[in-house]
């Protein structure tokens, strides 16, 4: 298949996505589109839920090669933010807590000191995605729906994000050592070989999102401001 040819088209059917890839099943929640569509294709699907088909198109391809597809290019900015803030919204109030939680379950924090460090570096971790989601909410969203409503702030510009944006999946990666290596365990745990497994998935899913947004998100503002500037002249 050509480089310049997405996998997927709006002709297809929205079920033969998810059962050739299950995990674009995350991508059609943080686009609020349900299940149980039959056999509608992917156009049909995101009509019905006014969702932006090119825009979704735009993401499964994305993620389903990792790099930018130029047949994909026509896609909305703002339905591309939204989709970031849902994905935002799914990590620190659904997936992260749900970590926790489970890793409470894991470990023994009354008796081991491991234990207190581990969820202490958790939290610490948490915190962390929380600031860095809450400024791209804020300020990187609100700059760029100013700039969509032909309102440009001068003092600020997508590359400011872009030199600033860091692989906030880094310390899960920390955190699996620690817990691989130093936590006492006497026997096998299948609880805390579950939550394991659950900081590998949001590990992956953290990159990816990051990815998105630096090679999707800010290449498209990138360009948006460029035509401001065009037509400011």
């Amino acid at each position: 298949m050509s480089d310049n040819i997405p996998k997927y088209k709006a002709t297809d059917k929205m079920s033969d996505l998810i059962c050739e890839n299950y995990t674009l099943l995350m991508v059609m929640s943080r686009f609020g589109l349900p299940l149980g569509f039959g056999d509608k294709n992917v156009k049909e699907v995101c009509d019905a839920c006014n969702v932006d088909y090119k825009t979704f198109l735009a993401v499964v391809n994305f993620m389903d090669t990792g790099q930018f597809v130029v047949g994909g290019a026509d896609f909305s900015i703002q339905a591309l933010m939204e989709y970031l803030k849902n994905s935002h919204s799914y990590f620190l109030d659904f997936c992260l807590p749900a970590i926790r939680r489970k890793l409470i379950e894991a470990i023994d924090c009354s008796q081991d000191g491991v234990a207190i460090l581990i969820l202490k570096f958790y939290d610490e971790y948490v915190n962390e995605v929380r600031r860095h989601m809450e400024y791209e909410d804020n300020m990187v969203f609100g700059y760029v729906l100013s700039l969509l409503e032909g309102k440009k702030n001068a003092d600020y510009n997508i590359l400011v994000f872009a030199r600033k944006h860091n692989q906030i999946q880094t310390k899960l990666t920390e955190l699996k050592n620690i817990i691989i290596k130093y936590y006492p365990a006497e026997r096998s745990n299948n609880s805390l070989n579950s939550v394991l497994f659950d900081i590998y998935s949001c590990e992956q899913d953290l990159a990816s999102h990051c990815n998105l947004e630096d090679l999707l998100f800010v290449p498209a503002v990138a360009q948006l401001e460029k035509k401001f500037e065009e037509n400011e002249k």
